[in-house]
């Protein structure tokens, strides 16, 4: 049976400017320095923004990470923090997978 993983959506906040370009957003740079040390610590698959007009992102995380602890990482993002972004923790199950 495939891994139970949690994937943190993210979208736009109150404080994200319109009109603004991604990586020119205030302060975005803090939200990728957030989740660096996941990735090199093996707790982070893969993430990255969405690249439609839409905007947002999501970030999933490795099997065996529970709710709480991707819900509390995901909250003290500095871009959460400020409300450049909003973030979303869903548990989703990887049904098809490769390999």
């Amino acid at each position: 049976m495939p891994p139970l993983r949690h994937v943190v959506f993210h979208r736009p906040g109150p404080q994200w400017q319109p009109g603004l370009p991604m990586f020119q957003q205030p302060g975005l740079q803090a939200h990728v320095e957030h989740y660096r040390p996941w990735l090199a610590g093996g707790q982070l698959a893969l993430g990255g923004p969405f690249m439609d007009a839409a905007g947002g992102g999501m970030m999933v995380s490795q099997p065996g990470l529970d709710f709480e602890t991707v819900q509390a990482f995901a909250q003290a993002d500095p871009c959460v923090q400020s409300g450049l972004l909003v973030a979303e923790v869903r548990p989703w199950f990887s049904a098809m997978q490769a390999g």
